[in-house]
């Protein structure tokens, strides 16, 4: 088995005539760890639905590895795709009357990879009963059952949309712990759609910012990081040296400013700053997110 690429052309999805996806063009490769990142409202749920096939998109189209098994048709004309894909939504898409042992039978009939022994491991680590319904678990009991069923599906494409939520932090480390394991032994492509950043970012490879439905920016992250710094030091020095840069944020106090940019500062910059006594730091990959969709909706307030 091997995970399933993932491409968006101009994809486009509206509600009440307002877009949540505005002409997406996105390539997610095969067998990665991805972060969908961006905050309330920037259009991430909407991605997974279509990418899912549990929504159409009003224009553009989206291909599952459309070479090999869709032929160019989207997932949701395409049983082979769709059995190979599996979304889990912080809501669950659960039937409340169904015992939590139903569940997991009617998932082991539908999904061509389930695991019945990595179920049975994660429904112990999480306490999650099997003879309850689903609407005697608490929201945490449910939201481990959500991760137990992505988990255990081992479809070739994971997307996990907000779905650990409802979990206390212990929980959430576990769950991280177990797909990082999971996908070890068993690589596939993963989609995390979140805005917990600084929880997940030690485990993704690649990264996709969205905000008002458009792409930010999509780069691996190791790459990411690389491509912020927070420069400190006297404020005539500090803006010379950052002329001409993108800055995403400033804070003075007195006479020492400190600048966040973005953008590759090469090993010239790097003498200049310590000649100039300026201290050059790396940015958080949370950090680079709120700057990047704060200053993408200040961006688009003040048109």
């Amino acid at each position: 088995m091997s995970g399933l690429g993932v491409r968006t052309e101009s994809l486009t999805v509206s509600f009440g005539g307002v877009p949540a996806l505005d002409g997406l063009d996105l390539w997610l490769a095969p067998d990665k760890i991805h972060g969908l990142l961006g905050r309330n409202g920037s259009g991430k749920s909407t991605l997974a639905a279509v990418l899912a096939g549990f929504r159409q998109p009003d224009s553009g189209r989206v291909l599952i590895d459309g070479e090999e098994l869709g032929e160019g048709l989207p997932p949701y004309e395409n049983a082979v795709v769709t059995s190979r894909v599996c979304l889990i939504r912080e809501s669950g898409d659960l039937i409340d009357s169904s015992l939590v042992k139903h569940v997991l039978g009617m998932a082991a009939a539908l999904r061509p990879y389930w695991n019945a022994e990595l179920a049975g491991e994660l429904l112990d680590k999480f306490e999650v009963p099997t003879r309850k319904k689903v609407q005697k678990l608490s929201r945490g009991k449910k939201s481990a059952l959500g991760v137990v069923l992505g988990l255990a599906s081992r479809a070739p494409l994971t997307i996990f949309d907000e779905t650990y939520l409802g979990m206390d932090v212990p929980s959430r480390n576990l769950f991280y712990d177990a797909l990082l394991a999971d996908y070890t032994e068993v690589p596939r492509t993963i989609v995390m759609s979140t805005h917990l950043v600084s929880e997940v970012s030690a485990l993704l490879e690649e990264v996709v910012i969205l905000d008002n439905g458009k792409l930010v920016t999509q780069s691996p992250v190791d790459s990411l990081r690389g491509r912020g710094a927070s420069i400190v030091g006297p404020a005539g020095a500090v803006d010379e040296l950052t002329a001409g840069l993108v800055v995403l944020a400033e804070q003075r106090l007195g006479g020492t400013k400190s600048i966040t940019v973005l953008g590759d500062l090469d090993d010239s910059l790097h003498a200049k700053a310590q000649s100039a006594g300026l201290e050059i730091g790396p940015v958080g990959l949370q950090d680079l997110f709120v700057h990047l969709t704060g200053s993408t909706r200040a961006k688009e307030g003040s048109r």
